[in-house]
């Protein structure tokens, strides 16, 4: 039982999205559950403030915020982000292992009931299977950045931006919710809380947060609450999730402006979580069938 398990593991990792390439080292930890060395990754005495994301996927999974030090050799942390990283049983048949619930990259094992925090759980992560974002870091100091926006059908939002300049790709799917993996079914049922949301990946070279998102509020209306046009309910809300300060205080910023010029803007500003990609038929919607948003069309609104 244990082999099959493993090769059912491994299966379900090569067959991951994986957006990144992997070095060998990387590939044994995150496509084939290796460990690194105790004490040599480079997260390992890291505490600058910032968000931890996959190595494979750029998924936000931990803020700093919750790593502490364990004195076990490899990055600690009491508390995953919300709805982005899931436990499974190890093949050892004793450990619980934790894998990003984006992609299904190995991250590491938890363990519980330790006494060594208030939240009494550590996350025993591999440098290895993460990568690093400053709440300081510029979107130039990337080769490539990603931004999250919600504003009704994902269909139109991302139909936009496909066009935007400097926009390298964008997929759909779903975002600040409670429920892990949920279907389109499950997201128009309103039980899960997650907004419908588009996934920008952008050359900094090229563009930059503050131009998609200039964007965003021109291509939607940001006064609706819980709708866009005929589309009614909460997965429709308008919401900027930022990745760092410097996008929360961009959107921030534009929306202050926007209120000035005498628009009523709702649309939230809310700390990036897990991004579940949507059902394979909602990615570039309208590329697919030839046609135009119904409920999405650009106005300006900034002088």
């Amino acid at each position: 039982m244990i082999a099959i398990n493993l090769l059912l593991s491994v299966m379900c990792a090569e067959n991951a999205v994986n957006d990144n390439p992997l070095t060998p080292e990387e590939e044994r930890i995150i496509v084939h559950g290796g460990t690194e060395y105790p004490f040599t990754g480079e997260y390992y005495a890291h505490f600058e403030s910032g968000t931890y994301h996959c190595k494979r996927c750029n998924a936000p999974l931990y803020r700093s915020d919750a790593k502490f030090e364990s004195g076990c050799g490899w990055p600690s942390f009491d508390t995953e982000i919300p709805n982005a990283v899931k436990r499974l049983p190890d093949t050892d048949g004793i450990r619980t292992e934790i894998r990003c619930a984006s992609c299904d990259a190995h991250l590491g094992h938890v363990f519980l009931d330790e006494g060594l925090t208030p939240r009494n759980t550590r996350h025993c992560v591999n440098s290895l299977s993460l990568t690093f974002l400053s709440e300081t870091t510029d979107d130039k100091d990337d080769s490539a950045a990603k931004a999250y926006f919600a504003g009704g059908c994902f269909w139109g939002v991302e139909h936009f931006f496909q066009a935007a300049d400097g926009v390298l790709k964008t997929r759909v799917g779903y975002m600040g919710g409670t429920t892990e993996h949920p279907t389109y079914t499950e997201v128009c049922g309103g039980d899960t809380g997650h907004a419908e949301a588009v996934e920008v990946v952008y050359d900094p070279n090229r563009t930059n947060f503050e131009t998609l998102a200039r964007l965003f509020f021109e291509i939607h209306d940001p006064t609706q609450v819980n709708r866009q046009g005929p589309d009614i309910g909460e997965q429709y809300r308008s919401v900027v999730f930022y990745n760092n300060n410097r996008q929360k205080e961009t959107a921030l910023r534009l929306i202050d402006e926007l209120r000035k010029n005498g628009y009523d803007v709702v649309t939230e500003v809310v700390k990036a979580d897990a991004f579940w990609v949507a059902e394979d038929y909602h990615q570039q919607y309208y590329e697919k069938k030839n046609g135009r948003p119904y409920c999405h069309v650009y106005r300006r609104r900034f002088e």
